[in-house]
């Protein structure tokens, strides 16, 4: 009588299925999960869904302002910064129509 799955065929059959499926979880642990354990340990963010490891950065490398500074504080500063400015040109713009009109004045009184 010859039977399909005798003992043998199982058994084979068995470690082969075993074998593939240890196989798969160690490249399961290799591709998938390892790469995330090793950007986490360096430091950065690990990004299951795209397989992203990024670099994390500080939002006074972003925003140029000082850590501990409020967003309205640097704000102010600019605002204050950005007035002198306009301070400046308008005394620079003043003398130099002070100039102008001093040389107009020498020109017509000659």
């Amino acid at each position: 009588m010859h039977r399909l799955l005798t003992m043998k065929r199982l058994s084979v059959l068995f470690l082969v299925t075993f074998a593939v499926l240890v196989g798969g979880v160690f490249a399961y642990q290799a591709l998938v999960v390892a790469p995330g354990e090793r950007c986490e340990a360096g430091g950065r963010w690990w990004d299951p869904g795209s397989g992203i490891c990024a670099q994390p950065i500080s939002i006074a490398e972003i925003t140029k302002r000082p850590i501990g500074q409020s967003r309205a504080e640097a704000s102010d500063a600019k605002n204050r910064e950005l007035l002198e400015i306009e301070d400046r040109l308008a005394a620079a713009k003043a003398a130099r129509n002070a100039e102008v009109e001093r040389q107009r004045e020498a020109l017509l009184g000659q």
